[in-house]
């Protein structure tokens, strides 16, 4: 009897572990890299995001494939460096830019789910194209509740615009009514409260079969608006700064929201069987939203570890370690790789994930660090980074993107050194050169940008349609 019953204990706990879990990805928008408690924050309380580091892993040396948000989240959802296909700029919103998005020839994370028998849902922002092309529910997502391009107003006075076929430009597009599929809705709720209530919804319709939520938050991205209930729970935060108080405000609402997807997934015994992401989709800018990147320097938009280093935590209950940090360096392009693998999920060969599955490297079974070698590169800045182990080499401008011989080019100790304080290129000048030369290997297969870009609109206002061809 005994040995019939631990039998078929260990068949049970085999069967369980060869199930692919759901997956739930949250990303917050231009949150600083210190804003967050498992990260450091003192005074910005965020007690139900810090659950996801308590009851898994926070990886403290975590990266974003670009510093600010459309080609990070290209990355990210597609596992690869969007250097690779050419978006390498945020897309101005442009309904009639058949152009100005996610290239066809990419396969999604939400696709790559479908085709293993995953329901997929992306709730709040996308910014990887306005036009219907580009739309989610053609880019692997059965559900869409959200908007289209790179931010939106947070209160639901404020979206006097019909459609997004009525927005003319990114600024209006900030205006428009949310999109519920291919309909504009209008909301009756803050924006965050909305789109944590629709993430509820969406766990609770589709909790009896394996299902993929990307749950996109636009806080604590501009434009700085909270509830006058958070404005006034964060008045007697020690912060000399306004602007400083309304984010914190922003960050309450966003740790609400997630504290409801975590006591639903309780609610429904779906905490074991869920692997659950936060991260943010780039550094935050300190001079726009008065966010912390605390230690680091630069802010969004730079090569600096500001720009691009991240919060990032990941929960899967009995399957990655509790409480425990992991110091190697990961990447969002972990994520597709790592739900990929477990979900046995098909992989095209000619396009092939830059990321790798996590788990055994959090796990202790794999002790080398998931990646050799970290790249950025900023085409039209003709800015560069790569790092290897704890060295960084960082290349701002020069005459070429090839030829870096007029370039400012310097060279950090991130272990001592994550400041990057102190410039040691003239101490280890061979160092420089051979991360030098392993960043041409990289840059030398890579495409330029296939579109325009919002930097290239005046006044957000795109051209009628993009002339240029597609990779």
């Amino acid at each position: 009897m005994h040995i019939r019953l631990l039998f078929l204990l260990l068949l049970t706990s085999c069967l369980a572990s060869a199930t692919p879990p759901n997956l739930i990805v949250i990303m917050a928008d231009d949150l600083g890299y210190q804003d967050v408690g498992f990260m450091g924050a003192k005074h910005i309380p965020t007690p139900h995001i810090d659950t996801i580091a308590q009851n898994g892993t926070t990886c403290t040396s975590a990266y974003v494939t670009y510093p600010v948000c459309g080609p990070s989240r290209a990355g990210f959802i597609t596992g690869r460096y969007q250097q690779r296909f050419g978006f390498e700029r945020n897309p101005a919103f442009s309904p009639t830019d058949p152009d100005a998005g996610l290239h066809p020839n990419e396969r999604t994370l939400g696709t790559t789910l479908q085709l293993a028998g995953y329901h997929t849902g992306l709730i709040g922002k996308w910014h990887l194209g306005a036009h219907p092309n580009f739309h989610p529910l053609k880019r692997g997502f059965h559900e869409f509740f959200g908007h289209l391009g790179g931010g939106k107003n947070y209160f639901p006075k404020d979206h006097s615009i019909k459609s997004d076929a009525h927005a003319k430009n990114e600024h209006q597009s900030y205006r428009s009514h949310i999109n519920r599929g291919y309909a504009p809705v209008k909301t009756t709720k803050y924006l965050t409260d909305a789109f944590s209530d629709e993430a509820v919804s969406f766990i609770t319709r589709n909790r009896n079969k394996p299902f993929f939520l990307f749950l996109s938050y636009n806080a604590p991205h501009g434009p700085l608006q909270a509830t006058q209930q958070k404005l006034n729970q964060c008045a007697k935060l020690p912060f000399s700064n306004p602007k400083r108080t309304t984010y914190a405000a922003m960050l309450s609402s966003l740790d609400d929201g997630v504290g409801k997807v975590i006591t639903t997934l309780k609610k429904y015994d779906l905490t074991e069987k869920t692997l659950v992401v936060f991260l943010s989709d780039n550094g935050g800018p300190e001079s726009q939203n008065a966010s912390s990147n605390g230690p680091l320097r630069g802010q969004k938009s730079s090569n600096y570890e500001g720009g691009y280093r991240i919060p990032f935590a990941i929960q899967w209950p009995g399957h990655i370690p509790a409480g425990k940090k992991f110091h190697k360096p990961v990447s969002s392009l972990d994520v597709y790789a790592t739900i990929a693998a477990l979900a046995k999920a098909p992989i095209r060969p000619e396009t092939p994930l830059d990321g790798v599955n996590l788990i055994p490297y959090l796990n202790g079974q794999i002790t080398e660090p998931p990646h050799p070698f970290i790249y950025l590169r900023k085409y039209d800045q003709n800015k560069f980074a790569i790092r290897d182990h704890q060295y960084k080499l960082v290349i701002q401008g020069g005459r070429s993107r090839k030829d870096f011989k007029h370039a400012k080019i310097e060279l950090y100790d991130l272990s001592n050194d994550l400041g990057e304080r102190k410039n040691q290129i003239h101490a280890m000048p061979e160092k420089a050169r051979q991360l030098q030369r392993q960043l041409n290997r990289w840059t030398a297969p890579l495409t330029t940008p296939y579109f325009e870009g919002l930097i290239f609109h005046k006044n957000g206002t795109p051209k009628k349609t993009s002339k240029k061809k597609t990779p």
